[in-house]
């Protein structure tokens, strides 16, 4: 193998082509061998393994340096910069990340990268410095054509294209986003494709950059003579490579959506392995919203790329129509679309991770919150037991959105509370409202109020003295463990769900204090400005004494759940302990 005597891209520079296709081979092979046992970004890293070869064998990395968009087609780009083991040896798959990581290897990845359509931005500041300082050096950008739909990409290349300078942008055009690619601009890039980038409708070329069409983007030698042309290169330029997303394994090329990324897989097969049991939340958000558009004449589910987090297939998208509309990669887009929706009569809803939902922070205040149309938002994975990759952990949410004037953000405890708020979200007209979408399906008996127009009024559902335990959303579950083992030690808690995340139930407060000297609080996520925090303010000039529980501010990285609920003191055990400390 040539893939094991490679322990940086020098090893590769003085293989011939054939020799090249042998190694891209055993690249692909030590992809899926990853992906297949550890789990993983699966089609965007088969379909740029070759140009991956080719850029390290022409390109001169460390010194020129990569940029990679998203880094979902970062796999190739590892095994050749000295982290190999991660993929061919199950038992080393744990020490490397799925995405571009200077932590990893700081003199081949530049930047932390997890997000997308900020690749040409990054470079951008590159290319500024070099030319300041007076370098010399190639600045290569690998930008996929999903990423393209977000802003960022095109201010980036914007700025990039003014400064005249050495700029090389390797275009991964393979037709697909997650799922399919949406907006009026790909359909010149189709006919781009179809032209052999002959086609006079050229994004590239209007937004000032010289151009360069590769159509066998798969092929190592077409890559190395393109590459070849555009070392340095003395102005900015698009190499538009065309690839094919899965190259290379067959059931990741006919299902390009589905095996964007994936769990564990039999490589045989192409079928998971130790697939779980039970209800999937996102499958039964997309089903709610086939039925919802029956019966909603108004209704408009929006999405930013991402619709299988909201469980809508592309048999379900088809169902939905008209009453169904994806803006790309696009979050500051979608915010303000779904303003100016409400504002003309629909019934619209967005849903999107919680991490990606950072980059719309000023819509939501000024588009949405500011003019008070109601629209509604889902803020999904909003948990510690959603992703877990040091890019994008999704429980920073509280803070963010909970302190937005004008914003309602509401935090269900069950599917049933989920659909009770959503139903009447949807259908009022006074409100901006969130939903912090629990992780994990629970049910309930509970009959839910079908109103929460009365704000920030919270919950009792069990009444009690001494401490009182307000339990937000997915950790409602929690308090009702923690209040059992209360009562195993002779003290019957209160229990509270405070269902809303945008203020305190001053009266319920003040109640409290007549026959409870402890307050504690549950949140799934961030102390630092979080829902506990709130409480504690409240509270602060009297005798009441508060404990809030969450997680400390950090950024954490591929953590294990249990080890992080201990050591931020989660687990029902530690409250408990804590809980009687405090009372001694």
């Amino acid at each position: 193998m040539y893939i094991e005597k490679v322990n940086s891209p020098q090893d590769i520079k003085g293989l011939n082509i054939n020799e090249l296709n042998v190694l891209a081979d055993e690249i692909r092979t030590g992809v899926l061998n990853r992906v297949s046992n550890h789990g993983g970004h699966v089609g965007p890293n088969l379909g740029f393994t070759e140009a991956t070869v080719a850029m390290h064998y022409v390109f001169d990395a460390p010194r020129d340096k990569f940029v990679f968009d998203v880094s979902h087609q970062v796999y190739p780009h590892k095994m050749l910069t000295g982290r190999k083991d991660g993929f061919l040896k199950v038992d080393d798959m744990n020490a490397i990340s799925g995405y571009s990581s200077p932590r990893e290897n700081s003199e081949y990845d530049l930047f932390e990268v997890g997000h997308t359509s900020t690749s040409v931005a990054l470079a951008s500041g590159l290319q500024a410095a070099r030319d300041l300082l007076g370098e010399k050096y190639n600045i290569v950008v690998v930008l996929g054509d999903g990423s393209l739909s977000g802003g960022e990409a095109f201010e980036g290349l914007n700025v990039a294209a003014e400064a005249g300078t050495n700029f090389i942008v390797l275009f991964n055009d393979n037709g697909m986003s997650i799922a399919e690619n949406h907006g009026g601009m790909y359909k010149s890039l189709a006919a781009l494709r179809e032209s052999n980038g002959e086609n006079s409708n050229n994004i590239f070329r209007a937004l000032g950059f010289d151009y360069m069409y590769v159509e066998a983007g798969n092929d190592i030698e077409k890559l190395v003579e393109a590459f070849r042309k555009v070392k340095d290169i003395n102005h900015p330029i698009v190499v538009h490579l065309h690839t094919e997303k899965g190259h290379g394994y067959q059931p990741a090329v006919e299902d390009k959506e589905a095996w964007h990324w994936s769990v564990p897989f039999d490589l045989k097969t192409g079928k998971p392995k130790n697939v779980g049991g039970g209800e999937n939340f996102s499958d039964l958000l997309g089903q709610y919203f086939v039925k919802k558009a029956e019966l909603d004449d108004k209704l408009l589910v929006v999405q930013s790329a991402v619709p299988a987090m909201s469980g809508l297939s592309k048999e379900r998208r088809e169902a939905l129509g008209k009453h169904y509309v994806d803006v790309g990669i696009a979050e500051e887009e979608a915010v303000a679309l779904i303003s100016g929706a409400a504002k003309a009569g629909a019934h619209p809803v967005w849903g999107t991770p919680a991490t990606f939902m950072q980059r719309t922070y000023d819509q939501l205040c000024q588009d949405l919150a500011v003019n008070g149309n109601p629209a509604v938002i889902n803020v999904l994975g909003a948990s510690i037991y959603g992703m877990n990759d040091f890019t994008h952990i999704c429980f920073f949410d509280i803070p963010m959105f909970s302190h937005i004037p004008n914003l309602v953000y509401l935090a269900p405890t069950t599917w049933e509370e989920f659909i009770a708020m959503e139903d009447w979200a949807i259908a009022q007209d006074k409100y901006s409202v969130a939903l912090r979408v629990p992780c994990a399906v629970v049910h309930s008996n509970e009959e839910y109020p079908t109103d929460y127009s009365q704000l920030n009024k919270f919950q009792v559902t069990y009444r009690g003295s001494k401490v009182a335990v307000i339990a937000v959303g997915g950790f409602y579950q929690k308090g009702e463990a923690v209040l059992k083992l209360l009562a195993d030690e002779g003290i019957n808690a209160t229990l509270i769900n405070p269902r809303y995340l945008t203020g305190v139930d001053e009266q319920l407060l003040d109640e409290l204090k007549r026959d409870h000297q402890l307050i504690v609080t549950l949140e799934d996520g961030s102390l630092d400005g979080g829902f506990g925090e709130r409480i504690a303010r409240y509270y602060g000039p009297t005798d009441m004494k508060v404990l809030n529980f969450g997680v400390k501010k950090a950024l954490y990285d591929r953590y294990d759940v249990n080890d992080l609920l201990r050591d931020n003191h989660l687990t029902e055990t530690q409250i408990v302990a804590d809980i009687k400390t405090v009372l001694a």
